[in-house]
């Protein structure tokens, strides 16, 4: 039986439809990582140091959705609707999933410390470039000097995301082992139970690979995207 392939109107339909769908994904998340953004930064400059021990209070709501909707950027790769790798795509999104939700979103304790208020700034001046970036290239426009920005900024703030996330680990591992949240209990002739915070340091090595795949990753996406610029220049 032969299959016939989409009509030329039905291919024109659903890739008009794909840009709305990509347009407004990446819109709405430069909006929301837009106004973290905003908020923290006014909050600093009207209230001073003591707004950072709030940050969490204040940009929780926001941060949960947009990291809620970011699941959609491993999906898109492993369904083929853009071109870009899906392993890197989830360690960034699981990653950050595992600080905000595990350790800000579970301990209360961790939500008044100045690690959050760093976390959550080098999250959102990351995304502010991304996401537009990505939003004009949807619909087939560039605009070069945002793109030279989200092909550079990584490069300090993410190492410097990375780090902040770590020492967001470590300063949750008392606190687990003294709460006992998600901690494994085990018979009585083993022991108590295995401790979380046993889980999370094995994930700061997990977390350092992580960086090391996406720098790689972010590295390669940059030297191909100004290497093929210079070949149209020339």
């Amino acid at each position: 039986m032969t299959r016939h392939s989409p009509e030329p109107e039905t291919r024109d339909v659903m890739a008009i439809l794909m840009k709305i769908y990509l347009f407004t994904y990446n819109l709405i998340q430069f909006l929301g990582f837009v106004w973290i953004f905003s908020n923290m930064t006014a909050r600093l400059v009207l209230e001073g140091k003591e707004s950072v021990y709030h940050t969490f209070k204040f940009c929780w709501t926001t941060m949960f959705i947009c990291q809620i909707l970011a699941v959609v950027e491993v999906i898109n790769p492993a369904l083929g609707l853009v071109n870009t790798a899906v392993f890197p795509a989830m360690v960034q999104v699981m990653g950050r999933n595992v600080i905000l939700f595990v350790i800000f979103g579970s301990l209360a304790e961790m939500q008044n410390r100045v690690v959050v208020f760093f976390v959550f700034y080098l999250w959102s001046t990351i995304e502010i470039f991304r996401y537009p970036f990505y939003m004009l290239a949807s619909i087939g426009l560039e605009w070069r000097l945002l793109t030279w920005l989200r092909y550079t900024v990584w490069t300090l703030l993410y190492p410097l995301g990375t780090v902040a996330e770590a020492v967001a680990v470590v300063q949750s591992l008392s606190l687990f082992d003294a709460s006992g949240l998600y901690s494994i209990p085990l018979p009585a002739a083993l022991g108590q139970s295995i401790s979380f915070s046993l889980t999370l340091k094995l994930y700061l090595f997990v977390m350092f690979l992580g960086l090391f795949i996406n720098m790689r990753h972010l590295i390669s996406q940059r030297r191909r995207h100004f290497l093929r610029r210079e070949l149209k220049v020339d």
